[in-house]
């Protein structure tokens, strides 16, 4: 004779009328738990370039802090201009921040000797057949600041505000570009480049930006 399964083994696996299914056994019944799946990873690339960033602001140079923001110390106000520029104001025509700069740009510049004057401390980034200005205007009060600010808008002009930079930003028709933080305002002016500069050539306007933006990704302090 044959060998035939069993009724009891039957109604375990298969429907019975009269009832949605036979009884099964528990271990049937009972959910399988599959551990969590691990979080996705990000990309080598975007890995490599947050750590690029990261090395690139500890760098900077006489900031503690790495990048600036826009915001300002709620536990004292920032300190006022004095007889002699701050180290704030030094810091856009060092060395680390020519560094920082020439990367940018893909171009290496030499630094002129800073003067200053009249609470203006200035140098100039020299280039073959080129340069570009950079000033801070050191200030005492926020209403010399925001004086001070709006002054330079109204003698260039502007073609409207530059949205992350400092505490307040615009560029004017020529390039140039103002930006406010704390108790001091900085000018990058491109009017010594051509109209393309740097390596991929980019107008002489966005060069300005950029460099505004190396500047005070480094501006920490007061």
């Amino acid at each position: 004779m044959s060998w035939m399964p069993s009724t009891a083994v039957i109604t375990a696996h298969f429907p019975v009328a009269g009832a949605r299914w036979a009884q099964e056994p528990a271990a049937i019944l009972r959910p399988v738990r599959r551990p969590p799946a691990p979080p996705p990873r990000l990309p080598v690339l975007v890995l490599a370039a947050l750590l690029a960033a990261g090395v690139a602001a500890a760098s900077c140079g006489s900031s503690p802090g790495g990048r600036a923001t826009g915001s300002t110390s709620t536990t004292r106000p920032p300190l006022p201009a004095g007889r002699l520029p701050s180290a704030v104001s030094k810091m856009v025509c060092s060395d680390d921040a020519r560094t920082e700069i020439n990367d940018a740009l893909g171009i290496k510049a030499q630094v002129q000797a800073p003067t200053w004057a009249d609470h203006v401390y200035a140098c100039r980034l020299l280039y073959p057949s080129a340069h570009i200005d950079l000033s801070v205007k050191e200030l005492s009060s926020w209403t010399q600041t925001y004086g001070y600010f709006d002054t330079l808008k109204s003698r260039l002009g502007t073609t409207g505000a530059i949205n992350g930079l400092g505490q307040g930003a615009f560029q004017a028709p020529d390039g140039s570009v103002v930006v406010r933080k704390d108790w001091k305002v900085l000018l990058v002016d491109p009017a010594g480049l051509p109209a393309q500069f740097g390596v991929p050539p980019t107008s002489s306007a966005d060069v300005a930006v950029t460099v505004a933006d190396v500047i005070l990704g480094c501006w920490a302090g007061d």
